[in-house]
């Protein structure tokens, strides 16, 4: 009687065995790193690279903002003078209405009065004298009506005009709204990634970058009433004197950005506001405030003076003398006492 044998086990192949190594191999990488492997995650940046990385950031929000500043400007003037063209329209349409009545009037008249020949009316008037005289009447009447008609025409020439202009202050101000849009998209990304960088760090971490909220009561301190007035004293004129009295009071105020004030600034809403307490009337933007009045070079500030920093004319200070400005520097830092020569100095400007 043949022997029956138990047949052989055939090799796993093919897909399933290298499923199966795949696992094994997964499984071992899992317990290696379970077992105490080191990982490679991206190394925690230092406080001083969380620093640098935030000033940045606060930078480029800032010249988004003069952007920002810039365009709101120009949006408000285009809805200004959006505004007058309006006026202006309902104004001559009212001068219209009134010539169209004086002129459906004289029509009325005219068709009461019938269609007789001049001839036969003086024909058979009782009165020629007195037909002679209202004939006289009838032709300068008519004079006066060809003159509302001209003026009718040319009101409705006028308004057409307003109205294209109109038109044009419309698209005008469709752009400068979509402009605001894009710059204030901009500025508030930039804002919300500083804020998510310095989240990272301890309180004193964030004091020690320079970055700490209770920097305001110290900057209040180390610059007191006094020290306000020796440098209101040391202005050239009794209007920087004011301007840089102002700025003194302003110490502490939140910065906010497109803010003018009166309790919270950015750059270029501090200065402006601190020379409008002054009496003067200063541009919103910061590239429009260095043109503001006359250059002068570094070595001649006087307290009152603008100074401008960076290529682009983004930021803005106040000059207080002694190598000091007041500044609205950064949604983390209040308005405070800062040195001149914190940043890149790009020029200053005395305002005449």
């Amino acid at each position: 009687m043949a022997a029956h044998r138990r047949p052989r086990r055939r090799p796993a192949s093919g897909g399933a065995a290298r499923t199966a190594a795949t696992l094994t191999l997964a499984g071992a990488a899992t317990a290696t790193g379970l077992g105490g492997g080191t990982g490679h995650a991206a190394p925690q940046p230092t406080p001083a690279q969380v620093r640098a990385k935030v000033d940045k950031l606060y930078q480029q929000a800032e010249v988004a903002t003069e952007k920002y500043n810039g365009a709101k400007e120009k949006a408000e003037a285009a809805e200004r003078r959006l505004e007058e063209l309006r006026d202006e329209v309902a104004r001559k349409e009212d001068r219209l209405n009134a010539a169209r009545e004086v002129l459906g009037s004289a029509a009325a008249a005219q068709y009461r009065g019938g269609g007789l020949a001049p001839a036969l009316q003086l024909a058979l008037s009782a009165d020629p004298d007195g037909y002679l005289d209202g004939a006289a009447f009838v032709e300068r009447a008519g004079s006066r009506q060809a003159a509302t008609v001209s003026r009718v025409r040319k009101e409705l020439r006028d308004i057409e005009q307003l109205r294209g202009a109109a038109r044009v202050e419309v698209a005008s101000l469709t752009s400068r709204r979509a402009e605001l849009k894009r710059h204030r998209e901009t500025v508030t990304g930039k804002l919300g990634a500083a804020r998510r960088l310095l989240s990272g760090l301890t309180a004193e971490e964030r004091a020690r970058v320079g970055h700490g909220a209770d920097e305001r009561a110290s900057r209040r301190s180390s610059a007191g009433p006094r020290t306000g007035l020796a440098a209101a004293a040391q202005a050239p004129d009794s209007r920087s004197a004011a301007a840089v009295a102002y700025a003194h009071q302003k110490l502490g105020s939140p910065y906010v950005w497109g803010a003018t004030g009166p309790n919270a600034f950015d750059c270029s809403g501090l200065t402006q506001a601190a020379y409008r307490a002054a009496g003067v009337s200063l541009p919103r933007t910061t590239y429009a405030q260095i043109d503001a009045g006359r250059r002068v070079s570094r070595s001649q500030l006087l307290p009152g003076d603008l100074v401008f920093f960076y290529s682009g004319i983004s930021h803005v200070g106040l000059y207080v003398g002694d190598g000091m400005m007041i500044h609205a520097p950064n949604p983390a830092a209040p308005v405070r006492l800062a040195p001149v020569d914190q940043m890149p100095f790009a020029g200053a400007t005395r305002v005449v």
